[in-house]
């Protein structure tokens, strides 16, 4: 005759057997019925745990301290099973009708095959233990994918399009068409990306931008140009992002689907699809560990029966006590749950990673690659030398200067017209008449009549070979060593002096190489197409490594094959056109990935905004999520290696199930700590400097 003890213990080895396999195949999968969502709010798991909790400890209170009726022992306990069981049948039933058995099901059957032998407190400490995990494990992880899901709620369902008869008209957003004008009222979500075309505001873009600091916009001046990736983000907005006190009217340039914020939230959750290289090795690892711990499964098995020291019962209970103890489900779901709440983090700060490869990856590299134009610095020439050949020519340079640059089509007069403009002194100012380009040497005008000149060295050789000035060649010889571009100034015959022009550093960008050290970024070069000597100054500035000029793209792919090194080489850039080196390093960068489709598509990581300072929050971050897992999976397997020996030692499956659980929950919480990573001070230690200003 079966006892009930002994058949209780066949109904908890019944479950062990399949609890193993249910959570090696299903360890850190989110809940796809969605009843979290249920009755009570997202929290309705949690608290119906809690709730079987409660009555357990009724239950157990009336039978054994108070001695309580039999049937009022029975009702606490069979509320027990109502509160635990009630999200543990649903999954169940859903699973079966998919044609699995998971261990949901496994947990029913154990707690309803107790209850058909009287053992209702086994049973309902099994459903409480079982449903409390469950639910701390499912609102732990779903906080990091709901801090990505709300993004998706930013955007509102409805726009404001002001039509061709002047005629305002409320539309659906995924009914808005390119060139419609949106009418964005204050303090109000923006409902499209788009481009001003009217008013003035300041938008808050944090939630795409990660920006903390609302952005002023103003009207673009030349319509035709919002199409333009080049649009300022003085003109630029974007969907889902707060307007300030001002009105706008927005010339709408993306569909709802192709909004900056929908391929920001796809990004994200394909992300999460995407195992980082240390998840790649457990499930790999997993094939050769199930097959090991099934063998020792098998030998307590027959140890325990051909020892004769107990029961072939005894034996095989204890044996799948041995099972659940190995089960590795903490270890299973310990890195996916630092990948995804360091990708949610990350999402936050405006930096995006394609998944827990790029993340992880770049908590690893120990060098750095940098192009110039754009990611050290502005991307936009700036006078930085004024050298007048007396000092009581300088405002006659000036004026002179800005007088034949004015009316000037070369690359740089729009930069030398827009400095020059505040320190040209009242009553000097000159008007150029007969503007002539000299091809690859600078420009020839009248000014009052008389010849004037402004070009490189090579032009005044060839103009007047003997007649330079030597304080003008050594002046230019000078600036040409700091990476200026030159340019030698002569009215009526006299040497006015020269000017330095140049792409200027930004003032964090020193700042942020000094922080990368310290993190542990120890080779940091610079690879640009610029001149070789330009370079050097920029890297000089920088306290760079070393820097590499006159590169091709193919030839940065070289350079970056050549720093790779053991721990491999990450590299930044626009993502456009670095986009071969960026492809080819073990982590590419990508600066102000905001303003370029091209920049998300490129990129392995992607910093929303045009700032360099967020850099060394992203590689902190990944350092730290890299703690992170290597925390977790040692914990995970300590936590193996001692519970399996507890088990042969004697310790029954209710304490292994709540060490069991209880590992998994640690392992994800100390996980959720990613979510908290450097609030506030991403940017700290950074000065900022406003970029110049667009011609």
């Amino acid at each position: 005759m079966w006892s009930a003890p002994l058949l209780q213990k066949y109904f908890y080895a019944y479950i062990a057997i399949y609890a193993y396999h249910g959570h090696m195949s299903t360890a850190g999968r989110k809940d796809d019925d969605g009843h979290g969502a249920a009755l009570l709010g997202e929290r309705s798991e949690l608290i119906f745990a809690i709730a079987s909790g409660v009555t357990y400890a009724g239950g157990m209170t009336a039978k054994y301290l108070v001695s309580a009726p039999e049937w009022v022992v029975l009702a606490l306990f069979a509320a027990t099973y109502f509160f635990g069981g009630f999200f543990t049948i649903r999954t169940a039933l859903a699973t079966v009708r998919r044609g699995r058995f998971e261990v949901d099901f496994l947990m029913l059957v154990a707690a309803v095959g107790a209850a058909m032998v009287g053992k209702w407190a086994e049973g309902s400490v099994l459903l409480f233990l079982f449903s409390l995990g469950h639910a701390l494990e499912e609102y732990a992880m779903g906080r990091a994918q709901r801090s990505i899901e709300a993004l998706a709620e930013l955007a509102p369902d409805t726009a404001l399009v002001r039509g061709s008869d002047g005629v305002v008209r409320e539309v659906a957003v995924d009914a808005l068409a390119i060139g419609d004008v949106v009418v964005v009222l204050p303090n109000s979500r923006l409902a499209a990306d788009g481009v001003v075309v009217d008013g003035v505001s300041s938008v808050d873009e944090s939630s795409v931008t990660g920006e903390s600091i609302p952005v002023e916009k103003a009207p673009i001046a030349d319509v035709a140009l919002a199409s333009s990736t080049a649009v300022p983000e003085t003109h630029r907005v974007f969907a889902g992002t707060m307007n300030g006190s001002g009105a706008m009217d927005v010339l709408v340039t993306s569909r709802a689907a192709d909004s900056m914020l929908a391929r920001v939230i796809t990004m994200v959750r394909d992300a999460d699809t995407q195992k980082s290289p240390t998840q790649r090795f457990i499930d790999r690892f997993q094939l050769f560990y199930v097959p090991v711990v099934l063998a020792g499964v098998l030998g307590v098995l027959a140890y325990g029966v051909f020892a004769g020291s107990e029961s072939f019962a005894d034996s095989f209970y204890r044996a799948m006590v041995v099972l659940v103890a190995a089960s590795p489900c903490a270890l299973a779901i310990a890195t996916p749950s630092a990948v995804l709440a360091g990708i949610a983090r990350a999402a936050q700060a405006g930096v995006l990673a394609k998944g827990g490869g790029p993340l992880e990856t770049l908590g690893r590299v120990r060098s750095m690659a940098f192009d110039k134009t754009g990611t050290l610095t502005w991307g936009q020439p700036k006078v930085t030398d004024i050298v007048p050949a007396r000092p009581e020519l300088r405002d006659e340079l000036i004026a002179t200067l800005f007088a034949v640059e004015s009316y000037s089509d070369h690359p740089l007069a729009g930069a030398i017209t827009r400095d020059l403009a505040p320190l040209v002194p009242a009553g000097t100012e000159r008007t150029a008449t007969a503007v002539n380009s000299v091809t690859g040497r600078g420009v020839t005008a009248l000014i009052d009549g008389r010849a004037t000149e402004v070009g490189n060295r090579t032009m005044f050789f060839e103009l007047d070979p003997d007649g330079v000035p030597s304080e003008i060649v050594r002046t230019v010889d000078e600036l040409h060593d700091r990476g200026r571009t030159t340019m030698i100034v002569r009215h009526g015959g006299v040497y006015l002096g020269v000017v330095g022009v140049m792409d200027i550093p930004r003032a964090e960008a020193a700042p942020v190489v000094e922080r990368l050290r310290a993190l542990g970024i120890d080779d940091i070069v610079l690879i640009s197409g610029d001149h070789q000597r330009v370079a050097d100054a920029v890297a000089a500035d920088m306290g760079l490594n070393a820097a590499h000029g006159g590169l091709l793209p193919e030839d940065k792919v070289t350079m970056i094959g050549k720093l790779g090194g053991r721990n491999g080489t990450a590299m930044v850039g626009d993502g456009v056109n670095d986009a071969p080196a960026m492809v080819n390093a073990s982590v590419g960068i990508a600066m102000g990935a905001s303003g370029s489709a091209v920049a998300l598509e490129t990129a392995d990581i992607a910093l929303m905004v045009d700032d360099i300072g967020r850099l060394p929050f992203a590689v902190a971050l990944s350092r730290q999520t890299a703690r992170i897992i290597r925390q977790n999976l040692t914990f995970s397997l300590l936590i193996v290696a001692a519970l399996v020996p507890a088990t042969l030692l004697g310790l029954p499956i209710g304490p292994a199930v709540f060490i069991h659980e209880g590992s998994t929950l640690l392992v994800v919480a100390n996980a959720l700590r990613l979510l908290r990573f450097g609030r506030g001070a991403e940017h700290e230690g950074i000065d900022h400097e406003p970029r110049p200003a667009t011609r």
